[in-house]
């Protein structure tokens, strides 16, 4: 049996999830595609994980499609295997959070991996980019990702051009949250995790929901539904206990180790 592709370890609540294809950059292979949806689907389905942090191995935190399974016939190729909406769209449907781990370089398809999770934090000396037009396609899927959180400007210039980009210019643009020294990332994301595993897996869960509905919605529409949530979350176990928790000057219970507010 060789290695798997895809690593998973859950400690304390969290969930962390190694892409570890690296003698193929991580690329999204059938395979990993398909060992990373059943990780995915084992802490989805875990109740002990709060927070799932997803991160690599190697120099590459993904390299985009597998080139060369792509060249490769329809009926012999695994690619299709597993469908990359069904990827790319599960971060936001997941009612748990997200967090980008990005330790290396990431261009064309791991753009969309890293612009879907709920908080990126990426090694500043990474290099991003959608290199889609250098190959003759378009970045097509994770445009539905990315465009909504880039300036049409910036959009324009880097999915034309092709070219490659530091991660602080991907912070700039909004596709990340941070860019961080290599020797701080592992901080920067426990501070992360940590701000996460402090808010109630209820309200965490709703609102993920708020912030893919309601950009949706015209404005009564939203006030209506958003004021239904709020009684609904207002008369929940989650609630009646994290306001006890701070008239009582104490931690909530879901907060691991009695940790900080």
């Amino acid at each position: 049996m060789s290695e798997p592709v895809v690593r998973s370890e859950t400690v304390a609540g969290v969930c962390t999830v190694t892409l570890a294809d690296e003698a193929n950059k991580n690329a999204l292979s059938g395979r990993l595609v398909s060992e990373l949806m059943a990780a995915l689907d084992a802490a989805e389905a875990d109740p002990s994980v709060r927070v799932i942090v997803l991160t690599n191995t190697g120099r590459v935190f993904c390299a985009g499609a597998n080139l060369a399974e792509r060249s490769e016939p329809s009926d012999q190729s695994e690619v299709r295997a597993v469908d990359p909406v069904d990827l790319f769209a599960r971060f936001q449907r997941s009612q748990k959070p997200y967090v980008g781990k990005i330790n290396g370089h990431c261009v064309a398809g791991g753009m969309g991996i890293a612009a879907a999770m709920d908080y990126s934090v990426a090694i500043d000396t990474a290099r991003m980019g959608f290199t889609e037009v250098r190959i003759g396609v378009a970045p097509a899927m994770i445009s539905v990702l990315c465009l909504p959180k880039m300036r049409l400007g910036d959009a324009r210039s880097v999915m034309l051009r092709g070219n490659q980009f530091l991660a602080p210019e991907a912070q700039r643009m909004g596709l990340i949250n941070q860019a961080v020294p290599a020797e701080k990332i592992d901080t920067v994301v426990d501070e992360v995790v940590a701000d996460l595993l402090a808010g109630s897996p209820a309200a965490l869960a709703a609102t993920k929901e708020l912030l893919n509905q309601v950009p949706t919605m015209d404005s009564a529409a939203a006030f209506a539904w958003t004021s239904e949530r709020s009684a609904a979350l207002f008369r929940g176990r989650d609630a009646q206990e994290g306001i006890a928790a701070f008239l009582e000057k104490r931690p909530a219970a879901w907060i691991p180790d009695g940790g900080d507010r």
